[in-house]
């Protein structure tokens, strides 16, 4: 890489220098133009201490007409020189000495990507210029003000901010666990941020009392209710997430996940007739959903209602356009209630069970719990022996009797 001095990046460029005396005569708006088209050749063959000075002049003249493309192109160029193992201390210096100014017109002359730079800002001011830690934590802060969606590495950033500088004296020990449980939220399959989470209390029920502490302060915060309900979920504290979960449904009863979650931990805690009256409201809301029939049918089976059950199986399979896992629920259906029948009643109505996992299975042969069931029902159904001293043949028809609800019959194999 060719030797390059910055200084000039801090000085107006003079006639017989960079830029022609012909050149400096002609109009701004003239000038301009070339001075891009001299800056966008230099950047695009990776000359960037040469289109360095090019570049701060176009935004000195136009940095509102050129804003679209000279602010990201200088930024590659600073910081690319900025990292140069070739760049002399002077020059890095000079770089470190207007990186700020060049965020801050950025920001004044780009600002529908204010939270982009003003992230970038931070990490410079952070990592470039160690600057004091509280103005660089109030820079990144600001960036996701303006746009919560930024990327997790900039959330990280921030929160191993707060977690070196947290003292009895600040709050950023909360706001570190407030950030790294949003991040848990946003990303659950990445662990990291809930090993870093555990690591900054003593364990996960202390998670929960501070989140809970956290909303108590200020109730009408529905935010601060969900953080308080998800660290109790993970925590498998269900009967502490139920607290803010009815609030949040209470407060807003359209949200589907909070009544899905709600549900799930009025199931998790037998509070079974609480649990129907939510999967209820779920399929209100949600009708064409079919894993909500499914999990009415599952409450309903906890009951001890079987037949509503069945029918709730029934409803989700169909949803489903054969989905075999409520088939596979109704033969577990016929494998309890066979249980309350004796002798060669009780094997014809597992029979009908084997057989209903058997339709299960057909209908999605990946369903190894259905073939498990079915192996495992081999010794409860009728012999040759019991259908040969009953005179029962191969295709004749036997009525289940012994339970009531189950209103079906088996064919003889």
């Amino acid at each position: 890489m060719k030797r390059f001095t910055l200084i000039a990046i801090l000085t107006v460029l003079v006639a017989g220098g960079a830029i022609s005396k012909a050149l400096a005569q002609q109009p701004d708006s003239i000038k301009v133009l070339e001075y891009y088209s001299l800056f966008s050749e230099y950047h695009k063959n990776k000359d960037y201490a040469s289109a360095v000075p090019y570049g701060w002049k176009v935004i000195e003249i136009a940095p509102v007409k050129f804003s679209k493309w000279i602010f990201y192109k200088m930024e590659d160029c600073l910081w690319y020189l900025h990292d140069s193992s070739n760049i002399s201390v002077d020059d890095k210096k000079a770089i470190n000495d207007t990186i700020l100014y060049f965020y801050d017109l950025a920001l004044k002359y780009r600002p529908e990507d204010k939270a982009y730079f003003q992230v970038r800002k931070a990490f410079v001011a952070e990592t470039w210029l160690n600057m004091n830690p509280d103005e660089v934590i109030k820079m990144y802060e600001q960036a996701f003000e303006w746009d919560k969606d930024l990327s997790s590495y900039w959330y990280n950033r921030l929160g191993q901010l707060y977690v070196a500088n947290a003292s009895d004296n600040n709050d950023y020990k909360l706001k570190a666990i407030d950030l790294y449980n949003m991040l848990s939220e946003r990303e659950p399959d990445n662990t990291t941020w809930v090993e870093i989470l555990e690591s900054l209390v003593e364990n996960i029920d202390e998670l929960v009392q501070i989140t809970r502490k956290n909303w108590e302060a200020n109730k009408d915060d529905l935010s601060r209710a969900w953080k308080y309900a998800s660290t109790a979920i993970r925590a498998k504290d269900y009967n502490e997430a139920i607290i803010p979960l009815e609030f949040l449904v209470q407060k807003s009863p359209e949200t589907i996940n909070y009544w899905n979650q709600l549900a799930t931990a009025y199931q998790k805690t037998d509070q079974l007739t609480k649990a129907e009256a939510a999967f209820k409201k779920l399929i209100q809301l949600e009708p064409d959903k079919k894993e909500h029939y499914l999990n009415l049918g599952i409450v309903y089976k906890d009951e001890g209602k079987f037949a509503a059950a069945r029918t709730q199986f029934q409803i989700a399979s169909e949803k489903g356009n054969g989905w075999a896992l409520p088939i596979y629920y109704e033969g577990f259906l016929y494998e309890q209630a066979a249980r309350s029948c004796s002798d060669f009643d009780a094997k014809v109505v597992f029979l009908l069970a084997q057989q209903t996992y058997r339709k299960a299975l057909s209908m999605d042969p990946s369903l190894e719990m259905a073939r498990e069931r079915i192996n495992a029902l081999a010794g409860a159904v009728p012999t040759k022996e019991d259908y040969f001293f009953r005179k029962l043949k191969s295709g004749d028809t036997i009525p289940i009797t012994c339970v009531g609800w189950i209103g079906k019959s088996v064919t003889v194999p």
